[in-house]
């Protein structure tokens, strides 16, 4: 069973972060996004995944290799951006063998059973089926309605309000028959939502998964910083890896998630829903909390950390505060008794030395 990872966008929405990293490498309770979606596929059956890689390419590359989680690891290379459907056209070669295929939008974090998911979809017939979730407001996604044997009646990509025909959307989450590749027009971008599915839910040939449990798309730093959270819930209590130094004054709350080679000083508090990535210092009088700090990052005495995002190898002096939904990137250096406001970002290498009280990004 092969799977098709779109792997090649920009990340946008998650800048300064994905200025330095493709978003499938960002670290999700101390683990890359990737690794999340690769495990679970491996556990479901599936024995060879293609990723299809754009930005940053070479850093996927690199990280995964040829194998990881026992799966082969091939990629599909795209000069320029294809959309959702022109990926699946660039790979045809590695997915025309006659057997059904899953396609997963690369910055979705599910635990959705994948084997059932195969299973609906032989049963049904169709040509593709949708893995669907319920959501409070669907405007974000591609809603869909549904008659009584699971086939998608309507498909609307991002309804305006009042418009979506259900609470049901679009999971980023599909299997597809190889005949599906015929419907994607070649050598230009397409957009699977708005000109694949529609045709195929007007032939009858597109069904509908409905399934619960876990499902967070990554694209917007609250969803990010949530998939954190929920992800941490199911560690169950506080992990801590080797070599990690808390002075007896400290205390870590869970749930929580520390690297190797962490250290944290006196009377500081971390947690909950923290993930602390390798060799990060955290000093005295700290309080950090509900945030995700990579790899590197030293948070001087007395700072506090909210909500936030610190890049790799970020320097927080000290008496900072940095405040709900803030995100400070790579190697950036935020100075004594600098306070960053919610919506606050911080470009990648920058000092900031005076307080910022209102949105923007500092480049």
């Amino acid at each position: 069973m092969k799977a098709l990872v779109l792997a090649g966008g920009f990340g946008t929405r998650l800048r300064p972060l994905s200025c330095t990293r493709p978003k499938l490498l960002l670290p999700v309770a101390n683990q890359p996004v990737i690794d999340w979606t690769l495990r679970s596929l491996a556990e479901h059956g599936v024995d060879t995944v293609v990723l299809a890689v754009n930005y940053m390419a070479e850093a996927m590359v690199r990280y995964l290799g040829p194998t990881k989680f026992n799966l082969g690891i091939l990629y599909s290379r795209e000069e320029r951006p294809l959309g959702t459907g022109g990926p699946i056209r660039k790979a045809e070669s590695f997915l025309r063998d006659g057997d059904p295929f899953f396609v997963l939008n690369g910055d979705v974090i599910s635990d959705i059973d994948y084997s059932r998911l195969l299973e609906f979809h032989e049963e049904a017939g169709g040509l593709a089926t949708i893995a669907l979730y319920e959501v409070p407001d669907p405007s974000r996604y591609g809603a869909v309605e549904l008659d009584g044997k699971g086939r998608v009646r309507r498909f609307v990509e991002k309804p305006r309000p009042g418009e979506a025909p259900s609470n049901l959307v679009n999971a980023g989450i599909y299997v597809l028959d190889p005949k599906v590749i015929d419907y994607i027009p070649e050598g230009r971008a397409v957009s699977t939502e708005t000109e694949v599915f529609p045709c195929l839910a007007k032939e009858g040939q597109l069904y509908g998964f409905e399934f619960r449990g876990l499902w967070v798309d990554i694209g917007v730093p609250e969803d990010y910083l949530r998939a954190n959270a929920l992800l941490l819930e199911r560690e169950n209590g506080v992990k801590i890896g080797e070599g990690v130094e808390v002075d007896p004054s400290a205390e870590v709350l869970p749930p929580s998630i520390i690297g190797e080679g962490v250290k944290i000083g006196g009377r500081s508090v971390i947690g909950p829903n923290c993930a602390i990535a390798d060799h990060v210092e955290i000093g005295v009088g700290c309080r950090v909390q509900n945030s995700i700090i990579f790899s590197g990052a030293v948070i001087g005495d007395f700072t506090s950390v909210k909500g936030a995002i610190i890049g790799e190898n970020a320097m927080l002096e000290r008496w900072v505060k940095i405040e709900e939904g803030a995100i400070i990137g790579d190697h950036a250096t935020i100075c004594d008794e600098v306070t960053l406001t919610r919506g606050v970002s911080v470009c990648p290498s920058k000092r900031v030395e005076e307080s910022i009280l209102e949105p923007r990004r500092v480049m």
